[in-house]
């Protein structure tokens, strides 16, 4: 399952945010996937806690945003949206389309905990 492998440098990078602003714990990670990035939301849920065990991230919650897979046609040049075996334009019908999003997988957001100060 190579979404393990995606889920473990994902929580490598979110815990280098809680370090770089001196947080104790992370309490949830957003993502945005889109449709083309060749990972699947739901095992990336599975995989995500395995990932997280032992590090600060542990415990948080993963939130998925599914991205659209969009398209600018070379022809018309209308911005549709499009589907993952047909990335036609949905204006003209032109095969001749540039893919604009869909493919990624970005981390949007990381929800921070702060350190419990000594008294």
């Amino acid at each position: 399952m190579h979404e393990l492998s995606v889920c473990q440098a994902l929580v490598e990078q979110v815990v280098r945010v809680a370090r770089e602003h001196g947080a104790g714990s992370v309490a949830r990670v957003t993502i945005g996937v889109g449709a083309l990035s060749g990972t699947e939301p739901a095992l990336l849920r599975q995989a995500y806690p395995i990932a997280c065990a032992g590090t600060p991230a542990e415990g948080s919650t993963l939130e998925i945003n599914e991205r659209p897979i969009r398209v600018r046609c070379a022809l018309c040049g209308a911005e549709t949206d499009a589907r993952a075996n047909r990335l036609l334009c949905g204006a003209c019908g032109d095969w001749h389309t540039q893919l604009l999003s869909g493919d990624e997988l970005l981390l949007e957001q990381v929800e921070l905990a702060k350190l419990a100060e000594a008294i």
